[in-house]
């Protein structure tokens, strides 16, 4: 397959474009940053720099490529900017979609996000609410994810990847991460809301098998979804960091979600499926 990967120098796209490129697809990686030519190059692709907002720009790049598929990994979090990120999910996807009808493009696959159902006792499926009644500040992460979705949706196949957590190489939860900050320095409490993780190599293999699944939103999460007050001092301690502070309560949407989808119907299975052993293997690394 000829493919299109937006935001192909993420965190996400820099492992998923040698997985591709090794499985004989024809990558196109897209990048606004013409410095990072280089690297697409390297893992096999063939760079196409463009800004995601330059609505011309974008719809000339699709319609030149023509691809059989695109997938959208494009996001705005290195830098805990969320409302360039909405803008991203928002603005950003709708002209993608748009990009790929004028270019007769009947494949996406689009990175959504896990926490966004509405609140619940339960780990969510699929069939769950977002939670579009969502007060601010979590308003805006939803309007965002639902705009993404729905955009999506427009094309006659379209797979909606609603990941977990991201941890690993380069994430938030890398040693070096904005999380891992906090918890060194005591400023992230344990809490009883639910997590659920997801390794960012786990996140790369689901996108390049989700090319053969069919239509519709599939969770990608481990199997094990995780009140903050259980992970949050296994994660210290495989930082090395204090013990983390412990606050009653939770926030909403911190109901964790179920990967039985994925694993059941289309037989993904996690090579990380705890965090408990995962959060070590990638600390160490």
């Amino acid at each position: 397959m000829k493919i299109f990967v937006a935001g192909s120098t993420g965190v996400i796209g820099r492992l998923l474009l040698p997985k591709l490129t090794q499985a004989g697809h024809e990558v196109i990686g897209m990048t606004h940053d013409e410095e990072r030519r280089p690297l697409i190059e390297a893992m096999g692709a063939k760079p196409m720099i463009v800004d995601a907002f330059d609505r011309e720009a974008m719809i000339a790049a699709v319609g030149e490529v023509r691809p059989d598929a695109i997938i959208h990994q494009l996001t705005s979090l290195s830098n805990w900017n969320f409302a360039e990120n909405a803008r991203i999910r928002i603005e950003g996807t709708r002209i993608l979609v748009d990009a790929a009808q004028a270019a007769g493009v009947k494949l996406m696959i689009a990175q959504s996000i896990s926490w966004a159902y509405e609140p619940g006792d339960h780990p969510a499926t699929e069939e769950v609410p977002l939670d579009i009644q969502a007060p601010p500040p979590r308003k805006s992460t939803i309007e965002g994810i639902v705009a993404l979705e729905r955009a999506v949706a427009e094309l006659p196949h379209h797979v909606i990847l609603r990941y977990g957590m991201l941890y690993g190489p380069d994430t938030w939860y890398d040693a070096k991460g904005a999380i891992a900050k906090k918890v060194r320095d005591g400023e992230l409490p344990a809490t009883d809301g639910l997590t659920s993780f997801l390794h960012v190599e786990d996140a790369a293999n689901a996108a390049m098998q989700a090319l053969k699944w069919p239509t519709g939103p599939v969770n990608i999460v481990d199997d094990e979804p995780a009140a903050g007050k259980e992970w949050l001092p296994a994660y210290a301690q495989a930082l090395n960091a204090p013990v983390p502070p412990y606050t009653t309560g939770s926030n909403r949407g911190e109901r964790g979600a179920s990967n039985a989808k994925a694993r059941g119907e289309f037989g993904w299975v996690p090579l990380y499926p705890s965090w408990r052993s995962g959060f070590t293997q990638s600390l160490k690394k």
